[in-house]
């Protein structure tokens, strides 16, 4: 049975840039700058792959170049793609990148208010499905109750969210696993943690911490797991978040104990940090066994 990543493909315009903040200038000479099919579902959906899991991507995607571009690259990795039109177009981001791999992202959701992503699209998978992973775009939301009416358990990664904004709240409660950034947090991340897991599904709270590692909340209390060594230069944070979901995730659903997920996802994370954005940035079963210890 195959994971089903719901939502989140788009293209990743990197700008390599020397420093952040930028120099106010009329222009400054960077590059090569490069496009790439990415985003956070896209990211989930490779790591999930790289490590063998079965997994279908479900989306809305433009009927327009970059949509195009996208559908290619998934027939292309053979992952299936069973995507909808989006009416604002395809989702885009620009990522400006500094040589030791942080990044300022600028990201256009293509919202378009009230959208629903027609049930057709993904109601006919959820039989053949045994999780789903769902990205913040708005209208998946509203695909909730069917993936818990179909006895799937739910992922959601809540990026940089500040635990107060309630656009949020609806992807939490219905999540089994929830990821989410400290970026915001900071040291409230227990205290929003504790709030998630008295919701009605809520089992596990993994809250990453970027070179600070990561921290696992659940009903036995708090464990903290270091950042990995990333076995080389750091040249690139897209991704890392998503591989280090995509590792957990693997490892949770083949019944590991939290801690060997939280371990797994933190030398997913730390490897990805190593490899460009695309297909060969996730790592592989065996070097995932290998590093593990």
């Amino acid at each position: 049975m195959s994971v089903l990543v719901i939502g989140g493909t788009g293209i990743d315009t990197v700008v390599p840039v020397p420093a952040l903040p930028i120099d106010a200038a009329d222009s400054v000479q960077v590059g090569p700058i490069r496009d790439h099919v990415a985003h956070t579902g896209t990211g989930v959906a490779l790591g999930l792959r790289a490590l063998g899991v079965p997994v279908t991507v479900v989306d809305a995607i433009g009927d327009d170049g970059p949509g195009r571009r996208i559908r290619s690259a998934f027939a292309e990795l053979g992952v299936p793609l069973r995507a909808a039109v989006a009416p604002a177009g395809t989702r885009r981001a620009v990522n400006l990148m500094v040589p030791d791999g942080r990044r300022l992202s600028f990201y256009d959701a293509r919202d378009a208010p009230g959208y629903r992503l027609p049930p057709g699209t993904y109601r006919p998978l959820l039989a053949g499905a045994r999780h789903a992973h769902v990205s913040i775009v708005d209208w998946a939301r509203h695909a909730l109750p069917d993936l818990r009416g179909a006895g799937l358990t739910v992922s959601t990664d809540l990026h940089d969210w500040d635990g107060r904004d309630p656009y949020h709240r609806d992807f939490a409660a219905a999540a089994d696993v929830v990821f989410v950034s400290t970026a915001a947090l900071g040291r409230r991340a227990a205290e929003v943690a504790a709030g998630l897991l008295g919701g009605p599904h809520t089992r596990l709270v993994v809250a990453t911490a970027a070179e600070a590692g990561a921290y696992l909340f659940d009903g036995d209390g708090t464990r903290h797991e270091p950042a990995a060594d990333p076995g080389g230069p750091i040249v690139n944070t897209n991704g890392a978040g998503d591989a280090f979901a995509a590792a957990f995730l693997a490892g949770w659903l083949d019944g590991l104990p939290a801690a060997a997920c939280l371990r797994r996802g933190a030398v997913a994370g730390a490897y990805a940090c190593t490899r460009d954005v695309g297909r060969d940035g996730f790592i592989d079963a065996d070097t995932l066994a290998h590093r593990f210890k």
